[in-house]
């Protein structure tokens, strides 16, 4: 792995918005305070009035009215709307929709799931709109609101592909008979590299490496199984992953550590550049390892594992407790008169040697595993939700290079066998990101299985969501409007 410095590494940690219900009773009056040791009342700011928006010349409504066309190319909607022209104050409500669905999401906050805990930034975009109308600019206005990210851009590329293969007729389901010429025609929908006189092992191993397949080259059921996954639901994939963007930041910290949830690798960056990827284990379906922004600050060398009281119920009690002592397990009595189980440090330790420690609400961390095999696996979604990671002390190495103290000795600290918390010299900012679909820079798009099912449920709100912003919206398609 290349070694390189975090000493300028820049701890980050994405706003969490929290959305609050409305009360039902009226609110009481507000009550000036009362300045201390003054007894003279504290004025109360004056709210600010919302930035009015120039009256749009016609050439300017035109324009509005042409741009408010392109949410389907955005992914804020499966096709393309009905909706006849806006005029006056129904064309600036839209304009402002449209600009903060394109800059922070379609779908709000309030109806995320409490596991997607990366929330958008706030945006307000009166003033930008407002001081366009006035120096005629629009053009200029709407380029900056999409996400500035390559990922975005190739996505919409990808985007535009598919829009394209399903106004078309999209493809013919395939199966194990299916001619060769069929499954290079097929293959070609998605993959324009494809040449008439190259190997159809070549062609399905690429195909297989875009899919995150093992690249056999043969035709087998897996590979049949995502050949045949509709266009309309590899649309609602780029879509959720589009809205996915839209809830990123705006800059991130040229160093850091981010996790493909969904693909199981963990990234690390240095300069905004990918330097080095290892492999992972990521939560499985039945324990979701959640999206989140935060940030390490410390390793524990040589952890205990105090095994989660899900876990301890659903898991380990049942074996009884001979069995669990047998196998190495404390049974400890807690505060409140119960009992928990400790995994002690150790080689056999569930975390194995090492853990990295990031503040987030539901108790996920990156840590070491004594079970190697997983590794070598395409399917790695298996964990309680935390990130086993395939080179921890590699990864350790490089986050404490900084430190003339801690540089190298990493492997040094676990093998004194004692438990014992590093601080990082810098913080690692570090994000759990889900990612089911990304693309190269022609738009070719490379496809991960949605293992908790969020694509479709995300693509079915960014429908409602739109459909609420305009009420004259067509129906979405039943693929992506109908529920599992």
């Amino acid at each position: 792995m290349t070694r390189f410095s975090f000493a300028a590494m820049v701890g980050f940690a994405a706003s969490s918005l929290v959305v609050l219900p409305a009360l039902a009773q009226t609110p009481p009056p507000a009550v000036a305070p009362t300045l201390p040791g003054s007894g003279m009342v504290q004025p109360i700011p004056a709210l600010r009035p919302p930035v009015p928006i120039p009256s749009l010349s016609a050439a300017q409504e035109a324009w509005a009215n042409d741009w408010l066309k392109t949410g389907a190319a955005q992914g804020l909607m499966a096709r393309q709307k009905r909706s006849g022209p806006l005029r006056g104050q129904a064309l600036v409500d839209a304009m402002l929709d449209r600009a903060r669905a394109l800059s922070t999401g379609r779908v709000d906050t309030a109806d995320f799931l409490d596991i997607w805990a990366l929330r958008p930034e706030k945006f307000d975009p009166r003033p930008g709109l407002a001081k366009a109308v006035a120096e005629d600019s629009l053009d200029q206005w709407a380029s900056r609101l999409t996400p500035p990210w390559a990922g975005y851009e190739t996505l919409r590329k990808g985007l535009e592909r598919y829009e394209a293969i399903r106004d078309q007729g999209g493809w013919q389901t395939l199966s194990a008979s299916s001619s060769p010429d069929a499954v290079r025609k097929r293959i070609a929908l998605e993959d324009p590299s494809v040449s008439p006189d190259e190997k159809l092992t070549d062609i399905i191993q690429r195909a297989q490496r875009r899919y995150g397949l093992n690249p056999t080259g043969n035709l087998d059921a897996r590979t049949l199984a995502a050949l045949n996954v509709g266009v309309d639901d590899r649309i609602a994939a780029i879509m959720a992953n589009m809205e996915r963007w839209r809830w990123m930041p705006r800059s991130l910290p040229v160093n850091r550590v981010q996790v493909n949830i969904a693909a199981a690798v963990l990234t690390l960056f240095e300069g905004d550049q990918p330097v080095t990827s290892m492999r992972a284990v990521t939560g499985s379906p039945d324990n979701q390892t959640p999206m989140l922004s935060s940030s390490i600050h410390s390793i524990v060398v040589n952890p205990p594992w105090n095994v989660p009281m899900s876990i301890a119920r659903r898991e380990l009690f049942p074996k009884g407790r001979a069995t669990l002592i047998r196998q190495g397990y404390k049974i400890v009595k807690t505060p409140e008169g119960g009992e928990r189980i400790v995994q002690p440090a150790g080689p056999n330790s569930a975390l194995g040697r090492l853990k990295f420690d990031f503040n987030n609400p539901f108790a996920v961390y990156l840590h070491d595993t004594p079970s190697r095999g997983k590794f070598s696996s395409y399917d790695r979604l298996a964990s309680h939700g935390c990130i086993r990671l395939e080179k921890p002390v590699a990864l350790a190495e490089q986050m404490v290079a900084a430190s003339p103290d801690l540089n190298g000795q990493i492997q040094n600290l676990i093998d004194e066998g004692k438990t014992q918390r590093v601080s990082l010299p810098q913080d690692v900012a570090v994000y759990l990101l889900y990612w089911t679909a990304f693309a190269n820079g022609d738009g070719v798009v490379s496809f991960r299985n949605d293992p908790y099912g969020w694509d479709k449920l995300l693509a079915q709100k960014i429908e409602a969501s739109s459909s609420r912003a305009d009420p004259t919206a067509a129906p979405a398609p039943a693929s992506i409007a109908s529920k599992d």
